[in-house]
């Protein structure tokens, strides 16, 4: 574990344990207090950078459109990729971006922190349970209706996939609605999804086709993570031969991270864009999407592709994909064979 790592993981618990009281003296409603009418400004709070976290909040966000059809929503997140994951949403109206590194813009920093409560709200969720900065911000913001973010047991208990970091934000909300008296959305959770437009998807197939020059259905993978989640070149290798041998009909490509490197040493066409929404409208083209866990695998699964995430660090049931026929595989108990007949679930 490096330095950095390790004093982020001292600070985070530290912040965990002079924040875990906070929203204790809150007062919740009383059943039929309020109604979906009175619910026209939300607040949903996710201070992180991170791509993966901000599609991971496309579900919650489609979640509150639903529930409150005339709702108008703001997002309180950390940089600036929400601006193109929610560009599409039309119930999104504004975005409030924590600098990135808060120490080289504190004023900017807390104007964005004490901006939250020049705007009175309807409803404050915090989209987090273990983001300490997100229970401050909750306490912080100004509304009657507030979820800090714990889960109630009831939750654990009735939903096998409670764990699952996009889909307990709405069990939990629908918990507490349940409990104030308000009617609730018994659908199906919502998939991440960056609502990609027909003109971006018809654009992704054209690079896609300059690509590969030919008519064959394409296998995308992408070797990057960061960390312990990236697997060695020879593992990929190894699984690349695999794919190139079981799969002769299809042509294989490679996303490059920004970093322009590659696990398979560039053996694959490849391509490389710092436009997620374009990433999106190419992958949208293929049949499939192979990545370990990371943010393009959430990318993927946003763009409403079917799409494997291989897992051995990181918890498969807080992040696998989901939906479109994805799934998430666990290389530490499996083998090349076991990933194999699971991928032809979708090309076969």
């Amino acid at each position: 574990m490096s330095f950095k790592t390790e004093i982020n993981k001292i600070r985070r618990n530290i912040m965990h344990g002079l924040t875990k009281r906070i929203g204790r003296s809150y007062r919740e409603p009383k059943h039929g207090e309020f109604s979906a009418k009175d619910i026209k400004n939300v607040l949903i709070i996710r201070p992180n950078h991170r791509l993966g976290n901000q599609l991971l909040l496309t579900p919650l966000v489609q979640e509150v459109s639903v529930l409150f059809p005339d709702v108008q929503i703001d997002i309180f997140v950390k940089g600036g990729v929400a601006f193109p994951v929610f560009q599409n949403y039309e119930a999104v109206k504004h975005i409030i971006p924590l600098p990135r590194k808060p120490f080289n813009n504190l004023i900017t920093y807390f104007k964005c922190w004490f901006s939250i409560k020049q705007k009175p709200y309807d409803l404050v969720i915090n989209a987090d349970k273990n983001s300490s900065s997100g229970r401050l911000l909750t306490q912080l913001a100004k509304s009657k209706i507030k979820i800090f973010g714990e889960i109630h047991p009831s939750i654990e208990k009735n939903y096998t996939d409670h764990k699952h970091i996009s889909k307990y934000p709405i069990y939990n909300l629908r918990y507490h609605l349940k409990k104030w008296g308000f009617d609730i959305n018994r659908s199906e959770v919502p998939l991440l999804d960056i609502k990609l437009s027909p003109d971006e998807i018809s654009k992704g197939k054209i690079i896609l086709k300059n690509l590969v020059k030919n008519d064959n259905p394409t296998i995308c993978i992408y070797t990057n993570a960061t960390g312990n989640k990236c697997y060695s070149e020879a593992w990929w290798e190894r699984f690349y031969s695999r794919l190139l041998k079981q799969y002769p009909e299809y042509t294989i490509i490679e996303m490059l991270p920004i970093e322009n490197t590659s696990q398979i040493n560039f053996k694959a066409p490849n391509f490389y864009s710092k436009d997620i929404r374009e990433m999106a409208g190419i992958i949208k083209n293929t049949a499939v999407f192979i990545a370990a866990d990371n943010g393009v695998m959430h990318l993927a699964s946003a763009a409403l592709n079917p799409t494997v995430g291989f897992f051995s660090v990181t918890d498969q049931d807080i992040y696998g994909p989901y939906g479109n026929g994805s799934f998430a595989i666990n290389t530490n108990n499996s083998d090349l064979d076991d990933w194999i007949a699971k991928i032809d679930t979708i090309l076969k």
